[in-house]
C-alpha cells in the first residue's frame, strides 16, 4: 500500500518510510522544520513528566502548558490540541455559523492543507483574496465582504496566516496586521491568527508575540514546527473561546488521556520566556535567532538550485522556508553544476530531498 504525500506528489509506501527517513550523521534536513527529532533532554523530560487525565483536567503538566501559553501571549487562556489543523478547526467552528464565510489568503495553509474542513465541519466557504507575498492589506480584505443582503452568505471571519507557509515565512508587519484587526471588528467581524510559525515571526521582526497578537480574537501557534517539538499545538484567547474551544476538541476527537507523557518537552523545552523555569520557548527562540543568521547562506543556495520564491526581505535579512522541495531533481542537479560542496542530494523526477552540511564533509 502507498500513499501521495502533500506539496510534493511523492508517493510513499509506509513498509519503507523507516529507511527513507533516516538521515545520515553530520547533515541538516532541509525539506522542512517538521522533521526535527526529540533530543535526549526532550526524551526524559517525557519520561519524567508528570500526567493524569486532561479530559478531566487533571493532568498537571498540561495545565500547566496551558497557562503558561497564555501568559506569554497575553491572552486570558489557551488550550492543548494534538494538531495545528485542529486549532484552525476549533477557531472557526467558534466564530461562525453554517452558511458564513471565511476570508483567508488564496494560498493559505486553512485555504490550501486542511482538507476543506471549514466547509465539511464547521459548514463555512472560505472566501479567498490574493495577495502579494501573501500578506493581506484591508483593502483587500474590505474587497471581499459580502454585503449584508439577506440572501447572499454572510462573512463572518477573517484568517490570517504569519508566517505565510506557502509564500516562503512572508511575515506581517504588525501595524499590518493590526489595521486589519481594527477595521475587521468595526465591521463586525472575528480575527483568528494562524500562527503555526508565529515565533519565527517574532524571531524576524525583534518583537514579542503578545505584542504582535493583542489585537487577534484567538490564535494557534505549533509547539512542534520551529519550536523543536515532536507533537502539539495550542490555540489562546478569551476564557469564553477557550472553555466553548474545549467542547469542540473533544467533539473533534482531541482529548487526551495522560497527554503530559508527550508534553514533558513542551513544558521543558518549548515554553520558557523571561526567565520562568518551565524551560520552554526562550530555549527555542535563541536557537531560532542562531538559525536565522543562515539564511542568507540558505537563500542563495536555494537560488542556485532554481527553486521559487526563495528570497523574501525582512530588513536586510532574507528569511527562506519550505522552498526546496519545489525543485525538481534534475533541474537542480544541473543548476548545481560541479558546486556541490558540502551538499547530499537524493531524489527522482518528482522531488528532491537536500541535505545541507553545517561543514563540508571530509
Amino acid at each position: 500500500m502507498s500513499y501521495t504525500v502533500a506539496k510534493g506528489n511523492q508517493r510513499v509506501d509506509p513498509d519503507q518510510v523507516g529507511e527513507a527517513g533516516k538521515i545520515p550523521a553530520g547533515v541538516v534536513d532541509l525539506r522542512s522544520d517538521t522533521v526535527t527529532r526529540p533530543t535526549a533532554e526532550m526524551r526524559r523530560a517525557m519520561a519524567e513528566a508528570e500526567v493524569g487525565d486532561d479530559v478531566y483536567g487533571e493532568d498537571p503538566t498540561v495545565n500547566r502548558l496551558e497557562r503558561r501559553a497564555a501568559e506569554i501571549f497575553g491572552k486570558e487562556a489557551a488550550l492543548f490540541v494534538p494538531t495545528g489543523c485542529m486549532g484552525n478547526l476549533i477557531a472557526i467552528k467558534m466564530w461562525t455559523h453554517h452558511g458564513d464565510e471565511v476570508i483567508c489568503e488564496e494560498r493559505s495553509h486553512v485555504n490550501l492543507y486542511e482538507l476543506a474542513s471549514m466547509s465539511a465541519i464547521a459548514g463555512c466557504m472560505p472566501r479567498v483574496a490574493r495577495a502579494e507575498a501573501g500578506l493581506l492589506t484591508w483593502k483587500e480584505v474590505e474587497a471581499v465582504i459580502r454585503p449584508k443582503i439577506y440572501y447572499d452568505s454572510q462573512t463572518a471571519l477573517v484568517c490570517l496566516e504569519n508566517t505565510g507557509n506557502m509564500w516562503g515565512g512572508t511575515v506581517y508587519p504588525t501595524a499590518q496586521l493590526e489595521e486589519i484587526c481594527d477595521h475587521a471588528h468595526a465591521a463586525g467581524l472575528k480575527v483568528h491568527l494562524d500562527g503555526a510559525r508565529i515565533f519565527n515571526a517574532a524571531t524576524a521582526l525583534g518583537e514579542n508575540v503578545a505584542g504582535m497578537t493583542r489585537k487577534v480574537d484567538s490564535v494557534m501557534f505549533c509547539l512542534s514546527k520551529g519550536l523543536g517539538a515532536p507533537v502539539g499545538s495550542m490555540i489562546a484567547g478569551s476564557k469564553a473561546f477557550i472553555e466553548k474551544g474545549r467542547v469542540y476538541r473533544k467533539m473533534f476527537g482531541g482529548g487526551s488521556l495522560l497527554p503530559g507523557a508527550a508534553m514533558g518537552i513542551e513544558r521543558r523545552r518549548t515554553l520558557q520566556m523571561r526567565r520562568i523555569p518551565l524551560q520552554p520557548l526562550q530555549t527555542a527562540v535563541v536557537q531560532m535567532r542562531e538559525d536565522g543568521s543562515d539564511a542568507p547562506a540558505t537563500a542563495r543556495l536555494t537560488r542556485r538550485l532554481g527553486a521559487p520564491r526563495t528570497r523574501i526581505q525582512i530588513g536586510e535579512d532574507e528569511l527562506v522556508h519550505g522552498v526546496v522541495a519545489c525543485v525538481r531533481f534534475e533541474q537542480a542537479i544541473a543548476n548545481l553544476g560541479k558546486r556541490r560542496e558540502g551538499l547530499e542530494c537524493h531524489g527522482s523526477s518528482a522531488n528532491l530531498q537536500l541535505h545541507c552540511f553545517k561543514e563540508s564533509p571530509s
